[in-house]
């Protein structure tokens, strides 16, 4: 990489040489350090970062923001080595007509290496981006800070983790990791709505396998360490992962289309030809009415929405529970489900914080929240109660009464203890509770509950097993057929599973204009 060199200065009464001299500087702006950098890139199968904002932005939208920006470091050769943009392509487009921000980094220049000027540039992208109201995307290539200027570019990372805080909770901001984010650097993206991750070439760790040896002797490959498998399934950090770059920023853009611009405004909606009032009668077979059998939660959902078609978030970490993005009526709406296929549907520590997190996102946008109930209470274990199972769930409960956007709940089946309290009951604050012919709201299972308030009776019966299922069957007539929680008014109405369609849009429509007064407060100290 070599010093950019400037064409002689045109003559002073000349525009038309100035406006030559400025296309010549321009063009090698965009054509980066080499076609040997850029070749580099692609043999790793990268795209360079021109080529992923070509992928990301509505064709031709791309406006540039201080393209011709140089660092000023001396030292170390720095001085000989003075690149345009400074290994950092910032700007503005849209994505189907809708305003985006968006910075990536140039791996080719620097090894995409933050510096002053380079996080400068990335500072006033983001400020660009809160004042102007419209979502962030951070196209993430870099190698961290740059060594060469020392604490100068380490201060350029607290620069954008205040402006990633400031902006939480007013622009969608979203992080795609295209390459390797290792150290202070991947505090960014956690810091942001949601994280995407390319399989093989994107990785994020704190310190990576080299300190890992050094420290506990563990020999470790960096994609084990913090690869996108690693971050989608295990971690959690990654709500997304995808083999290869192209398919990545498609479903960046899928997901800005269901997004709002920022938190004064609604998502989009768009024309839905699926009928409000279409039955699904395919839901009586779905769900089995035997609490003991699973089903696949996504098929309900499937049934539910505008053309079957939604987004699950984090889909491969906590899978005990889906949380999705989808359209009733061609209005975006958030979706918070149990899933009986895996772990019965329970609650555990990964299940809580992940849904928490969606809901104060959903919350934050404006963007209504429908809770799909089947569960049967917390998971039990030493390792759940020593884990802190009581402050992760507490982090669920805090997110819901905490929501001010329509909330409407369905009990499938199960909702048991407390975990049905949790799973947006009306006590916290549902707008509405619907259940299906074949709920079981109560505070514990049949069995468990005679087990407890019968054992006097049952150790001293003759026949121990007869009694125990005599009285199981007495606690279920009394305190847990299906409309028992309706006589009480715990829920709104029992209701046709094959008409939850249009009962969830026509509830949807009677919420819009739902205005909830909150108290005065700087702000609440939810459980950590």
């Amino acid at each position: 990489m070599t010093t950019a060199s400037v064409p002689a200065a045109a003559g002073p009464g000349d525009l038309h040489g100035h406006v030559a001299e400025l296309h010549v500087i321009k063009a090698r702006a965009v054509a980066g350090p080499s076609d040997r950098a850029t070749e580099a890139q692609h043999a790793k199968g990268k795209l360079t970062a021109r080529e992923r904002i070509a992928l990301l932005l509505d064709e031709g939208s791309f406006r540039e923001v201080e393209q011709l920006r140089r660092h000023r470091a001396t030292g170390f050769g720095l001085e000989a080595k003075k690149p345009y943009t400074d290994g950092v392509i910032t700007g503005w487009g849209t994505v189907d007509g809708r305003t985006v921000f968006v910075y990536a980094h140039d791996f080719r220049i620097f090894g995409g290496a933050l510096g002053e000027a380079h996080a400068t540039k990335i500072h006033k992208i983001m400020d660009m981006a809160i004042s102007a109201g419209a979502p962030l995307v951070s196209l993430n290539d870099g190698a961290g800070a740059r060594i060469q200027e020392g604490v100068s570019a380490l201060a350029g990372y607290g620069g954008i983790f205040q402006r990633n805080t400031r902006a939480s909770g007013v622009i969608p901001q979203i992080s795609v990791m295209l390459g390797p984010c290792a150290g202070g650097a991947a505090y960014s993206p956690a810091l942001t709505d949601f994280v995407f991750m390319v399989r093989e070439t994107s990785q994020m760790f704190i310190t990576g396998p080299d300190v890992v040896r050094a420290v506990t002797g563990e020999e470790i490959t960096q994609n084990g360490l913090g690869g996108a498998d690693v971050h989608a399934e295990t971690s959690g950090v990654a709500h997304f992962a995808y083999d290869d770059e192209e398919t990545c920023i498609a479903e960046v853009r899928y997901l800005l289309a269901m997004l709002p611009s920022n938190n004064r405004e609604s998502a989009p909606e768009v024309d839905c030809d699926d009928a409000v009032g279409r039955r699904s009668d395919t839901l009586l077979d779905i769900v089995p009415a035997d609490g003991n059998r699973p089903y696949d939660m996504r098929r309900v959902i499937g049934e539910l929405v505008d053309d079957g078609d939604f987004l699950e978030i984090h889909e491969r970490w906590a899978t005990n529970i889906i949380c999705a993005l989808s359209r009733l009526d061609g209005s975006v709406v958030g979706i918070v489900a149990s899933q009986p296929q895996s772990l019965a549907g329970v609650l555990d520590i990964e299940a809580s914080e992940k849904a928490a997190r969606f809901v104060q996102m959903c919350d934050a946008f404006s963007i209504p929240i429908i809770t799909l109930l089947d569960v049967p209470g917390f998971l039990p274990g030493v390792d759940q109660e020593h884990g802190g199972i009581i402050r992760h769930g507490a982090k669920l409960l805090y997110a819901y009464c905490n929501a001010t956007v329509p909330r409407i709940s369905v009990i499938l089946r199960k909702a048991y203890g407390g975990a049905y309290i949790v799973m947006d009951s009306q006590s916290i604050g549902a707008d509405l509770t619907y259940a299906w012919p074949a709920n079981e709201v109560a505070v514990m299972g049949a069995e468990g509950a005679a087990n407890v308030i019968f054992r006097k009776q049952i150790a001293e019966a003759e026949d121990p097993e007869a009694m125990r299922a005599r009285m199981v069957k007495e606690y279920k007539a009394e305190l847990m057929h299906p409309y028992y929680a309706a006589e009480r008014g715990l829920v709104d109405d029992i209701i046709d599973p094959a008409e939850t369609r249009e009962v969830l849009i026509t509830s949807l429509a009677m919420l819009r204009t739902k205005h909830a007064d909150l108290p005065s407060r700087k702000h609440g100290n939810p459980p950590q």
